[in-house]
């Protein structure tokens, strides 16, 4: 499976079978873990076989069930950190969706066990993932148009409106999709540009939904063909 397979495929799972992770599967993902958290500066933990955090009140209102594991987002406390838990969160999102495994960001459905993570000087939680085999595959959701979330048009690149459809695929706290891609004038002899940017929300998480977003937008897009502003 590739990634832009995986973000078809990927839908937010909340019931888990009573299936320990694999040996393989927990190893494979050690090891993204460890390469996420050097590239961005990130303390992300896998917790495995621990139900306590998901049997809460919080979680029961979530509709979560048979979640015995899970990611701790973490990492020192800053301005971006928000935008790193999501671009590299969802990288881990991506390539256990790639192994079979399924997962779904969780912004207050859970409770913070003692003794489960270890956090440094300066760190905090901001999300958990839940990450198991699922019950089922989960379902799709209703998205906004591509207008709604881009200055797409009619002369706009293939790539900028690939880029922006895979982004809409993009898990958001509520399905709020408030993100936006605006592609800069594209000057001659300059790798095009794009902005990408967050609107407000009630509800928050838009700086992490943002960081989601745009590691889906580089996928569909391709790395190669433009430049963040």
């Amino acid at each position: 499976m590739t990634l832009l397979e995986a973000i078809r495929a990927r839908h937010s799972v909340r019931a888990y079978k009573e299936q320990p992770l694999s040996d393989t599967d927990a190893r494979a993902l050690q090891e993204k873990i460890a390469e996420v958290n050097h590239e961005g500066r990130l303390h992300i933990q896998l917790i495995q076989n621990e139900p306590k955090a998901f049997l809460g009140p919080f979680a029961r209102y979530g509709k979560f069930r048979g979640v015995t594991n899970y990611l701790v987002m973490a990492g020192v406390k800053a301005d971006d950190l928000d935008d790193r838990i999501g671009y590299y969160g969802e990288q881990l999102v991506l390539f256990a969706q790639t192994l079979g495994i399924n997962t779904c960001w969780v912004g207050l459905s859970y409770t913070k066990i003692p003794g489960t993570y270890v956090l440094n000087e300066g760190e905090v939680i901001q999300a958990y993932i839940s990450i198991g085999y699922g019950e089922t595959q989960g379902v799709t959701h209703k998205i906004k148009r591509i207008d709604q979330v881009s200055n797409v048009n009619e002369n706009s690149p293939k790539w900028f409106r690939r880029g922006v459809e895979a982004a809409l695929l993009a898990p958001t706290a509520i399905n709020q999709q408030k993100f936006y891609f605006e592609l800069q004038p594209i000057e001659e002899g300059q790798l095009p540009r794009v902005l990408a940017k967050r609107h407000f929300s009630l509800v928050g998480y838009t700086q992490m939904d943002l960081g989601i977003a745009k590691y889906h937008f580089e996928i569909g897009a391709g790395k190669d063909n433009f430049q963040w502003v």
